[in-house]
């Protein structure tokens, strides 16, 4: 029961920072009131902690490697926390960036060390289970997000919004300290890399590949899907936040699920190409909706929030396993860095492209690159999990 335990610890803390990480977006309207900026550059303020997560997360990564992950969550998202306090009372927008940015790089901790949780203390037939969890922990935090930011940014503005996600990360930096724990023992059949770099294998860095080409319909619909919601059917943002809660929790069911087939069957890369393929139906119907304007919209969009999330775990968890446990760290925070990249990246064209196109052009280049992933999986040669 510990390794539960120490799992439940895990996700609490990524949960936690993933308020104040990645779920801004979803007061997008208060960001552009607050600062009186157009979409674009809203994006950029609502995204500015991958800015922070993109430099840190393979630093903490080495430091979890080398100290473990009570070290580095009760660190990392401490320093988060107070952050995030500091943000509440700056007004200038460049000092809010920077801010978040380095908000980013402390809570970028908990994306580390929650994923070496599951490998450090679960066998591997629990894995898939276990890494569907603590993926949850990211849906989860979009959920609790969803529901509680917007009426706080409609009751407190932007500020209130802030000092929610600096206490509610503070909380969990301190249950993390307290209680995390190493295993007593290792766990085997913990990867399957060989001696030295895992980066030897063409398949861990398909893998990277394959989770990188996924970001960008996450991002396009995670971030702008409230603004869609609002500028294009007439929600109320609260109600459209409100969507995307029930969304999150979608989302964190089909990851555990996904988790399980993969347990079942032992293998990972095979599930995670047939949700691809299911998410080119999604992501097409969704763009038929925007365009045509009809209900399809709003329901493939929230749809989309689900199933464009649901391989995130399997993904997450083959490059660790491909890693081993001396290199999990360092390789789940690359894995991560890379996403980052392309999120970054991302976020500001798809807002530019969005505003002289319309919102079904950003949701093309989500299908586009969904597409361009099918043949990068590394499915052909997966062997099942301990053979």
């Amino acid at each position: 029961m510990k390794r539960w335990l120490m799992l439940a610890l895990g996700v609490n803390a990524h949960a936690s920072v993933t308020l104040g990480l990645f779920g801004l977006p979803l007061v997008m309207p208060e960001i552009q009131r607050h600062f009186g900026v157009d979409l674009p550059l809203g994006g950029i303020i609502a995204n500015a902690p991958a800015m922070g997560i993109l430099v840190a997360l393979v630093a903490w990564g080495a430091l979890a490697d080398r100290h473990g992950e009570r070290v580095v969550l009760g660190t990392g998202v401490g320093l988060a926390a107070v952050a995030f306090a500091a943000v509440a009372v700056v007004e200038e927008a460049w000092a809010v960036v920077a801010l978040l940015a380095l908000a980013g790089a402390a809570g970028s901790a908990a994306m580390v060390g929650g994923g070496r949780i599951v490998l450090r203390w679960f066998q591997p037939p629990e894995r898939g289970v276990a890494m569907g969890l603590r993926q949850v922990s990211f849906t989860l935090g979009m959920a609790v997000g969803a529901f509680a930011l917007p009426p706080v940014a409609r009751a407190y503005g932007l500020p209130g919004v802030l000092l929610v996600c600096a206490a509610v990360s503070l909380l969990a930096a301190v249950l993390a300290a307290l209680f995390l724990r190493e295993p007593p023992h290792a766990i085997p059949g913990s990867g399957t890399a060989p001696a030295g770099s895992p980066y030897r294998q063409p398949g861990l860095w398909r893998v990277h590949a394959t989770s990188a080409l996924h970001v960008v319909p996450q991002i396009v619909v995670s971030t702008y899907g409230v603004s869609c919601l609002v500028r294009e059917y007439g929600w109320d943002g609260v109600a459209a936040g409100q969507l995307f809660g029930v969304a999150a929790i979608g989302g964190a069911v089909v990851r555990i699920a996904a988790g399980r087939w993969s347990d079942r069957t032992g293998l990972r890369m095979r599930p995670l190409l047939l949700i691809t393929i299911a998410n080119v139906g999604v992501l097409a119907l969704l763009i038929a909706g925007t365009l045509a304007g009809t209900w399809l919209g709003p329901v493939m969009l929230a749809v989309a929030a689900v199933m464009t999330v649901a391989g995130n775990g399997l993904a997450y968890l083959a490059a660790g396993e491909f890693a081993g446990p001396a290199w999990a760290g360092r390789v789940l925070g690359t894995h991560n860095t890379i996403q980052n990249v392309v999120s970054l990246a991302a976020t500001p064209l798809t807002a530019i492209l969005i505003t002289t196109v319309g919102f079904w052009a950003g949701f093309a280049t989500g299908l586009v690159c969904t597409l361009l992933s099918l043949p990068v999986v590394p499915f052909r040669r997966e062997r099942p999990t301990g053979s």
